[in-house]
């Protein structure tokens, strides 16, 4: 991929995925958030490529969403 970065993406995070975003930096001594991210883009990219096996888009977020909003998604959805 090129180094050469044409585009802004904005996106909003909630308070739990931008913890996690933080968490996965500071682990991996990412110098910011903005790496962080395309690193992992970059590997949830390759894993979408290996498995390619047709799922839904909910199935990719870090969180699942419950009736009160964001939740942890090791959490049981019907707790």
């Amino acid at each position: 991929m090129s180094d050469i970065r044409g585009e802004r993406l904005q996106v909003m995070l909630s308070p739990d995925e931008l913890t996690a975003v933080d968490d996965f930096r500071f682990k991996h001594r990412m110098p910011t958030r903005a790496a962080a991210v395309r690193e992992l883009l970059k590997l949830g990219l390759t894993v979408l490529t290996a498995n390619g096996d047709g799922a839904k888009s909910s199935d990719y977020g870090v969180f699942s969403r419950g009736p009160d909003g964001h939740t942890a998604s090791d959490s049981d959805p019907t707790a």
